[in-house]
């Protein structure tokens, strides 16, 4: 600890991502990345965009992305907002919508971040447990006296899933506070709540490239929400970083949501070795929860998730052990990865 450091940063815990050794090559089912390349589509774009141009600014209100967005969910411009990576675009929300002395409200088991971002902003988290089933309650999300509401759908790490129509009984039951949807995985399975932005307000969908786009590493994120949502969260971002995205991220994230035919072959292959691999994995006595997610979440009655980890680490495969956290000390998260490695995976615990 430096002494220069202020007492916001000594107070800090911060989020710790999912480990990425080194050491040697691994099959990697920790991180929830695609095993799969982008859109070629978005490829040729980025490539197309590196030259001298780079000397110049991106565009700072990503128009393009911005148009192609809207279009893809049928909606104005000035109803969708970009920013570096869901991550950013979830901080500014948190910055704009939920720090203002009340608590927020989230599950009690979901994306750690959510809880990194509230003591950044000196926010109390209100946490509402899961029910014994991993499941979201909505009823559970009634009579808050809350800033907010965050639901991430599907939930993370969980991989479970809420209909639309519970996702409307939530922002029903908040009327007056933002609920913000996080969707990162939504494309594997589940309902988007962009369906919804014309009808709600105090809606705010917020989404990713990084999973079914398989462009985690250009880093975009977007939200989708009411017009004065959006305002809010542009005067945040222009305030902070006018350029969150770069020239060449900007048009290969562009050309990847404009590719719909490839998002659409990349998901249903990654849906179909999940479902595939659930089955295997029952076999070979695993409980798993179903998952409407790039990934999936199990436990074994008989043996520690630690002791699976480690030992699945030992040859050369990663999947998401979270230590002793209370309810899922004993459960792993594993990525989808290609056929091929999940029958690596399946081979290795065979033998454990």
């Amino acid at each position: 600890m430096s002494h220069f450091w202020t007492d916001k940063i000594a107070s800090l815990d911060p989020y710790v991502p999912g480990e990425q050794p080194q050491d040697k090559k691994y099959i990697k089912l920790n991180t929830n990345e695609s095993p799969y390349p982008p859109s070629p589509k978005a490829i040729a774009a980025m490539e197309k965009e590196v030259g001298e141009s780079l000397r110049l600014y991106p565009d700072p209100n990503c128009m393009t992305l911005k148009k192609a967005l809207a279009k893809n969910y049928q909606l104005d411009v000035n109803q969708v907002f970009v920013g570096n990576g869901s991550d950013e675009v979830l901080a500014l929300a948190f910055m704009g919508y939920f720090a203002d002395g009340k608590p927020l409200a989230f599950a009690d088991i979901t994306y750690s971040f959510y809880k990194v971002y509230a003591g950044l902003y000196g926010i109390e988290p209100k946490l509402i447990p899961l029910n014994d089933s991993f499941d979201i309650v909505p009823s559970d999300y009634q009579n808050l006296d809350v800033s907010g509401v965050v639901v991430t759908n599907p939930n993370a790490p969980t991989g479970k899933a809420l209909a639309l129509e519970e996702i409307e009984l939530i922002l029903k039951a908040n009327p007056n506070v933002v609920v913000l949807v996080d969707e990162a995985y939504v494309d594997f399975g589940a309902q988007s709540a962009a369906s919804l932005v014309n009808q709600y307000a105090n809606l705010l969908v917020v989404q990713t490239l990084s999973k079914s786009r398989a462009l985690a590493g250009i880093r975009v994120g977007y939200a989708l929400g009411h017009p004065d949502l959006i305002e809010g969260l542009e005067r945040l971002k222009n305030s902070f970083n006018s350029y969150p995205i770069d020239r060449i991220a900007l048009a290969g994230a562009t050309a990847a949501v404009e590719d719909k035919d490839y998002l659409q072959n990349l998901c249903d292959k990654t849906i179909k070795t999940r479902e595939e691999s659930v089955e295997e994995l029952k076999v070979l006595g695993f409980e798993v929860v179903p998952s409407a997610t790039n990934f999936v979440f199990v436990s074994h009655p008989e043996k520690s998730a630690e002791s699976i980890y480690l030992a699945l680490k030992e040859q050369g495969i990663l999947v998401r052990y979270f230590g002793q956290k209370p309810r899922i000390g004993n459960y792993l998260r594993i990525t989808i990865g290609t056929d091929e490695e999940m029958s690596a995976l399946i081979a290795a615990l065979k033998v454990l």
